[in-house]
């Protein structure tokens, strides 16, 4: 079977992995701080900190910007539930903003349009969909008007960079950047996130948010009383200054995501071919056309989305999908709109509010695009693509 996705974890993985469990530390050692800095050294910013999944990177920042109750948060239907539920774990209230058809990116103008009905907007959250980078300068135009902060979520996007030549994670646009190392992402660590920024007090902070709120590096001890004695501070002493969380990622999946970190070049090369191949090939077709259609320079090649209008001239998407199942093809839709999900339905949300969303929704199917997709195997996913549509 072939899946719409697939990690790739060569020997120098392994290796990586076996080493840290025969010679070195299993958690809270320096596997993870060299991991951190590998991303930070590659993205060009100041600090990372990894943590256990995406969702928790998102978690995390919402708290470490101090978002809460009577706040709002404003980010894109067209992405994983996590990027909206971000908010509702802090008390904060997920809103949303159309996107730019051609792009599948939040559109600036709307964010501008509907957060002026929205109260009090403290955070904004783009989504680099596909890995495709958003339009970061007019996005932190509107953040500004609005004291808002931004939060890019890159899940999708390490590799990526900004129009200007930067790289997505450095935060030149925004307070903080959310990665995603799930296996099916660029580089994986099985599971894992990391947020970058280049703030050392957002930092500190993320760093004991990690850990329970327990104080980390030299922060300064706040009960002095129990902290020192005869001047010097007691060896076993450890204090919680604030509600956190056990987002640790472990020093073996640290391992593995610093040797995976050593090939994502390689990785993003080969994606960024079989993108070109994709797009050759669905060239002039009336039926199935890429659902971005440019930026493939700039983009982190997370996904390849196509748009086919189903039932209109050819089958529906649910019988297109058991088709090429039968033929040995996995396919995947990416994503269902947040705001049509019960959960956010029960709170007043409508999918079909945001027309672009709504309508890519109806078309949308990502299919397979992996590093170790041959040629041959996407030529005849090709094949299959346009002999079971009608």
């Amino acid at each position: 079977m072939m899946w719409y996705g697939r990690h790739h974890v060569d020997e120098d993985d392994i290796q990586a992995v076996l080493d840290q469990l025969r010679h070195r530390s299993l958690t809270q050692g320096p596997a993870v701080g060299e991991f951190e800095r590998a991303v930070a050294s590659y993205v060009g910013a100041r600090y990372g900190v990894a943590v256990t999944s995406g969702t928790a990177a998102l978690h995390l920042a919402c708290a470490a910007a101090g978002l809460g109750p009577g706040d709002t948060l404003v980010t894109s239907p067209t992405t994983f539930v996590a990027s909206a539920n971000c908010a509702a774990y802090v008390g904060a209230t997920p809103e949303f903003a159309d996107i730019d058809p051609a792009t599948l990116n939040l559109d600036p103008a709307e964010l501008e349009r509907r957060c002026a009905g929205f109260q009090r907007v403290r955070a904004i959250v783009p989504v680099h969909f596909a890995g495709l980078p958003c339009a970061m300068p007019e996005i932190r135009a509107v953040a500004n008007r609005l004291g808002a902060i931004v939060v890019e979520d890159a899940s999708h996007g390490l590799g990526g960079r900004y129009q200007d030549g930067s790289r997505i994670g450095s935060c030149a646009h925004s307070e903080m950047t959310v990665f995603s190392f799930h296996p099916v992402k660029p580089i994986t660590t099985a599971e894992g996130g990391m947020i970058m920024t280049n703030d050392e007090a957002l930092y500190r902070d993320l760093l004991r948010l990690r850990s329970h709120g327990i104080n980390k590096m030299d922060d300064a001890l706040l009960d002095p009383e129990h902290a020192y004695t005869d001047g010097l501070v007691n060896p076993w002493y450890y204090e919680m200054q604030e509600l956190g969380f056990n987002y640790r990622i472990t020093e073996i999946q640290a391992a593995l995501g610093s040797s995976q970190m050593r090939k994502l070049d390689r990785f993003l090369a080969r994606r960024r071919a079989l993108a070109a191949r994709y797009d050759e090939a669905f060239r002039g077709s009336d039926f199935i056309r890429p659902a971005q259609a440019g930026g493939r320079e700039l983009s982190g090649h997370h996904l390849y989305t196509l748009r086919i209008p189903f039932g209109r001239g050819c089958v529906t998407r649910a019988a297109y999908m058991r088709r090429l199942f039968e033929a040995g093809i996995t396919a995947q839709v990416h994503y269902v709109p947040v705001p049509l999900h019960p959960y956010y339905r029960r709170r007043g949300h409508r999918a079909e509010d945001y027309p672009n969303s709504w309508q890519y929704y109806q078309e949308a199917l990502s299919i397979p695009f992996f590093y170790d997709l041959t040629d041959g195997e996407q030529d005849g996913v090709v094949r299959t693509l346009f002999d079971k549509l009608h």
